[in-house]
């Protein structure tokens, strides 16, 4: 029922309404709420801004500055045609966002790719962020098993076999359990040309980038849905909760888009986060569960 809720809810949400005018793309960005601490919120591969909404009315009601924004070739988003999505376009057009908001040291929430983002955000410019909350994302830094290189590797050229129009299916039902959030899945994949996809899943891929010596540097937390089964997630996520001493919080009856699956479960441990280093003082205390 919640996700039911969730999906009507989507669909009446207000567009982007800013826009940055970038290399090969037009990003789309909205900026909501007072003066708070900023909150960034950055989507997964194939997903949009629609998939953190319930969450980011929940962050600006609590005081906070929320930013919902759209990858390029994602949503509102433009890519323009020949254009390509990279890596390391997609983290310049962050670094863009945050600049033209002048924003602070904001928490940066990132899922899947937005996660893997966002780690590597913090990875180049540690400096710029006041915490770090990724939400069903592997371990940028983690340890890999040869099977687990394999995978990543081929992963594209798999997903390249699938016809393009049972692609959006295949994937939604890959990557949420309640009806409704397989169908809102489905909905945004279904939005996005299949040679952009796999070039954001090599993306993805790419940032990928094993240092067992690495230690986030910003106060860090874990979501993760319990019935994830994309990728290791499932098993990363433990292993680096444990490394950085901090604690993951597990959603139960939810699958990869846990915000879509269980959104109220979502939202309260994400708060929960946020609340915890509000009141905590971060020179102190490096990272919090």
């Amino acid at each position: 029922m919640a996700a039911e809720q969730s999906y009507h809810y989507i669909q009446r949400m207000v567009k982007l309404r800013d826009g940055l005018p970038r290399p090969g793309a037009e990003i789309r960005f909205v900026e909501r709420g007072g003066g708070g601490p900023g909150v960034v919120f950055t989507h997964g591969a194939g997903m949009d801004h629609t998939m953190f909404e319930a969450q980011a009315d929940a962050v600006e009601r609590a005081g906070y500055r929320t930013v919902l924004w759209d990858m390029r070739g994602h949503g509102e988003s433009e890519l323009h045609p020949g254009a390509h999505f990279s890596a390391a376009d997609a983290l310049a057009d962050l670094t863009a966002v945050l600049d033209e908001l002048g924003l602070e040291r904001p928490v940066l929430v990132g899922h899947s790719l937005g996660g893997n983002l966002s780690q590597a955000f913090v990875r180049e410019h540690a400096e710029r962020v006041g915490g770090l909350i990724v939400v069903d994302s592997t371990w940028n830094a983690g340890p890999l098993s040869r099977i687990e290189r394999l995978g990543l590797r081929m992963a594209a050229p798999m997903l390249g076999l699938i016809p393009a129009a049972k692609l959006p299916g295949i994937m939604a039902r890959a990557s949420a359990v309640s009806p409704g959030a397989v169908a809102q899945t489905e909905s945004v994949f279904a939005r996005m040309p299949k040679h952009t996809f796999l070039d954001v899943w090599r993306a993805t891929v790419s940032l990928v980038s094993p240092d067992p010596a690495y230690r986030t540097p910003v106060p860090l937390g874990l979501i993760r849905g319990a019935q994830d089964g994309t990728g290791n997630i499932a098993k990363a996520m433990p292993l680096w909760a444990r490394a950085e001493g901090v604690q993951e919080h597990v959603i139960p009856d939810a699958g990869h888009i846990v915000t879509l699956d269980a959104p109220e479960a979502t939202t309260r441990a994400l708060l929960h986060v946020l609340e915890q280093w509000r009141f905590d003082d971060p020179r102190e205390q490096r990272s919090i569960g």
